[in-house]
């Protein structure tokens, strides 16, 4: 089994769903008490989401490059990022490696080119539904990639950043979100990305009239693929 090495708590709900998934997974398929083999870096939120609202995407992007080396020095096989919106800085985290690092966007296009699927709705951060970095990642795969038109698009965001990341569950954001994605549908999505790891503690699959693709759950089974992958 390779080790894994987890760049997480971005939030710390997004991690521990990681982490669940992985090692539930792991035990599944090898039987018995086994788990995975996790090296994890937790960071404060807080001093992320800074770094976010103020843009500063080199620094935040030096930070977590520095610390993917780190966990590669301490042992890991594999590198992970346990967010979407970080993918921002995917780049400069997979160059400051010499092991794999397991592109999210990679995994969820892989599962709808599976389900035969041309065109999908993103929900996700404002940095995840507007920049290129994840919605061209996506295209790359041959996808069409549609997201929220205002104010749909603040709705979702703050509805991550007030709710989700701080541990609420709320039913009206939970309605919300389904009419956004009812709107989505009717302007030609075939399926909806959970492009955000908090949004899957909020949308279900059995909430969605279409086909649902929950990120985290789609990395972190890829994830385990590659680790328990023989040589």
């Amino acid at each position: 089994m390779r080790t894994i090495g987890l760049l997480g708590g971005m939030s710390w709900e997004s991690s521990i769903e990681y982490e669940r998934i992985i090692n539930t997974e792991v035990r599944r398929r090898l039987g018995g008490v086994h788990s995975a083999d996790l090296l994890v870096r937790s960071y404060d939120f807080a001093e992320i989401e800074e770094l976010q609202a103020a843009g500063d995407w080199e620094s935040a992007g030096s930070l977590l490059a520095s610390d993917a080396r780190q966990l590669e020095t301490a042992g890991a096989d594999i590198i992970v990022l346990c967010t979407n919106t970080m993918h921002v800085v995917a780049d400069q985290i997979e160059a400051s490696v010499n092991i794999p690092f397991l592109h999210l966007a990679d995994a969820t296009a892989a599962a709808i080119s599976a389900e035969g699927l041309e065109t999908v709705a993103l929900l996700g951060t404002r940095f995840t539904m507007e920049k290129d970095f994840y919605r061209g990642r996506l295209e790359q795969h041959g996808l069409q990639v549609i997201v929220p038109d205002e104010p749909d698009r603040t709705v979702v965001h703050d509805v991550i950043y007030d709710e989700l990341v701080q541990g609420q569950i709320v039913e009206e954001s939970r309605g919300s979100y389904l009419e956004i994605i009812d709107r989505l549908l009717q302007r030609g999505a075939q399926g909806v990305i959970a492009g955000c790891t908090e949004i899957e503690l909020l949308v279900k699959p059995s909430d969605v009239v279409a086909p649902y693709f929950p990120t985290t759950q789609l990395h972190a089974i890829a994830v385990v693929d590659a680790a328990l992958a023989q040589d």
